[in-house]
């Protein structure tokens, strides 16, 4: 079932992260948990409180905006901490999609993409963000209206100071793919406890990502969601034809990309333009809620977003970022 994709917020942050005030999505996470992992939500507070305690020693930054989330909405800091924290809390029970890709232009010029997958209940509770924090990069970025603005989602922009942060924290808390960009390069980086991977462009410009990992045999990973292979198999067939049709460079557009990948519903409900699964707990309906296009070029730097599932005719109508 379509349903018409909401107009979305568009919060513009400035100041301290303690004048942000937002709208939780308690109710929808703490459901989700019960069904899902059979936790209760003290249960998962308490498992929070680990959490909060390393947030609060090694990223007292983001601590700080957490607490600044919580007094806004008027909710403990765990509740903050366990909606950030929500797949390492989880232990991976929860189910999503997503389906990502770079695509190289030219030397100096990439687009980063993604079909965003997640509940379907979350979509009313996303918002456009546009945030400034003394001394740090300003964040343009669609997010869930609860979670904290210097992390979100599995594609980001800054290449360097990404890995360095990762690096310099420690690693990561769970096995999870990120796609990094600038306008010279791209990065897959299949993380986990035990050990990393990073994945270059192939040989026509292109790192194309779905839920499992493709080259990182360092975990030994379950098949917890089964259209993952076969959605990255599709993504790399429909992105190697627009290459073989002879598009390239700047042929290359956010339209064609939403037109000609992001819309394909082949192999649904688990397609890439991911549709809800009836059949399932409403818990566990995914479905693509957005998604973006970004261009990273120094002459034309920016992104387009279409919230709800792109081709669908219900989609919203093209958002540009920044907006300001």
């Amino acid at each position: 079932m379509h349903v018409e994709a909401p107009e979305l917020p568009k919060l513009v942050l400035r100041g301290t992260p303690k004048e942000e005030q937002i709208k939780s999505q308690l109710g929808i996470y703490e459901e989700m948990f019960e069904y899902t992992t059979k936790m209760d939500w003290p249960t998962v507070l308490k498992l929070a409180e680990e959490f909060r305690a390393s947030l609060e020693r090694k990223t007292p930054s983001l601590y700080l905006e957490m607490q600044g989330i919580a007094e806004g909405a008027g909710v403990g800091i765990l509740d903050i901490v366990a909606l950030n924290c929500r797949s390492e809390i989880s232990f991976g029970s929860f189910s999503d999609g997503c389906t990502s890709l770079s695509w190289k232009k030219n030397e100096n010029a990439r687009v980063l993409a993604q079909n965003w997958d997640w509940t379907t209940s979350v979509q009313k509770n996303l918002a456009l963000m546009d945030i400034e924090i003394s001394g740090k990069p300003r964040i343009c970025m669609v997010t869930e209206v609860s979670c904290c603005g210097d992390w979100k989602h599995d594609i980001f922009v800054c290449l360097t100071s990404n890995r360095q942060t990762i690096a310099s924290l420690g690693g990561v808390a769970s096995s999870q793919h990120i796609l990094i960009a600038d306008s010279t390069t791209s990065l897959g980086l299949e993380l986990s406890p035990l050990g990393d991977v990073h994945l270059k462009e192939d040989e026509d410009g292109f790192i194309m990502h779905t839920n499992h990992f493709i080259e990182n045999k360092n975990v030994k990973e379950p098949s917890w969601i089964k259209g993952s292979p076969a959605r990255l198999e599709r993504a790399q067939q429909l992105a190697h034809e627009l290459v073989n049709n002879g598009i390239k460079g700047d042929l290359i557009t956010p339209s064609l990309l939403r037109e000609q990948v992001f819309s394909d519903t082949c192999n649904a409900p688990q397609s890439i333009c991911a549709q809800e699964d009836p059949s399932t707990h409403h818990t566990r309906r995914t479905s693509t809620l957005f998604n973006i296009v970004m261009n990273l070029d120094k002459q034309d730097l920016g992104a387009e977003v279409v919230v709800g599932q792109p081709g669908s005719g219900k989609e919203s109508p093209v958002i540009k970022m920044p907006w300001m």
